[in-house]
């Protein structure tokens, strides 16, 4: 088994429901954050984290993702005749950005379905889930600090962040302590998913980012499908930990939930803001308007 994270997951089968009309033919991964789809922006993450293969868990509909990471003969010969160097260049290293591959799952059974789906081209060895709806903004990439936490400990690596309030409702929630030796890892010896606030084992929430041991595919095998008749990574979780350590994660970096029309509004903003070429023009503009 290799002892290294190599590869991620990006489970991304979803029907896109919370952004109709506006996925009823374009997959919410491709929507744009300012000038880039949702999914890049988890990709660029993989790869800056030391990430060699990206495997994308697709559905149907989702055709458009495989074209934006191939490449496109046509729009680079055009960019080429035109001599716009900048935009080709753009577009030449969006295709030659990763080993990308593709699996497919055939109907949207559950988070943990759809990373069983990735098994065979994982194999035997730790990798990465990454969520595409959820965006990280982080000097190091959220995925990064997990591997080294992973790296030290030898143990799943659970990406959380605390939520005060009845907020905690909305996530699964971790059981267990902090660490003695550093405060941003949590001890895990349980997870709740959505408790009620009075119920909840913390307030540390889990968020899509997971680094998890090859042992995860064998449990989910011998998971049977629950409510609404889908597959939980949360159990293949649940089951690691009767045998081996899970640290929970609280990553540093701000959050984004993307594939909330809110969420997806406030890191259109901030990333626009952060931009060198559209930040100063962006920020006079929200100054001038009457709030």
């Amino acid at each position: 088994m290799s002892n290294r994270v190599r590869k991620a997951v990006f489970p991304a089968g979803g029907l896109g429901t919370r952004f109709l009309p506006a996925t009823k033919v374009i997959p919410k991964e491709m929507l744009a954050l300012v000038d880039k789809p949702i999914i890049q922006y988890g990709v660029e993450e993989a790869i800056a984290s030391g990430i060699e293969d990206i495997i994308f868990v697709t559905g149907r509909g989702k055709g458009a993702m495989e074209d934006h990471f191939d490449i496109s003969y046509e729009l680079d010969a055009t960019l080429e005749k035109k001599a716009k160097k900048e935009l080709l260049e753009i577009s030449r290293k969006i295709s030659s950005m990763a080993r990308i591959f593709y699996v497919r799952q055939k109907e949207p059974l559950g988070l943990g379905h759809a990373v069983l789906c990735a098994k065979d081209l994982i194999g035997d060895e730790p990798f990465a889930v990454i969520l595409p709806d959820d965006v990280i903004d982080a000097k190091v990439p959220c995925i990064k600090q997990m591997m080294d936490v992973y790296n030290e400990r030898q143990g799943s690596v659970l990406a959380t962040m605390t939520i005060e309030g009845a907020a905690i409702s909305a996530y699964g929630v971790l059981a267990g302590s902090q660490d003695a030796d550093n405060k941003r890892i949590y001890n895990c010896t349980g997870m709740v998913e959505k408790p009620k606030f009075e119920e909840a084992p913390s307030k540390q929430a889990i968020i899509g980012r997971y680094i998890l041991t090859p042992r995860v595919f064998e449990l989910l095998e011998n998971t049977g499908f629950g409510a609404g008749g889908e597959l939980q990574l949360t159990d293949g979780i649940l089951g690691l930990l009767k045998t081996e350590k899970v640290y929970g994660y609280t990553f540093e970096g701000k959050r984004f939930d993307a594939g909330d029309k809110f969420g997806m509004l406030q890191a259109t903003v901030e990333f626009a803001l952060q931009r060198p070429d559209l930040g100063p023009k962006f920020r006079d503009y929200l100054k001038g308007l009457e709030l």
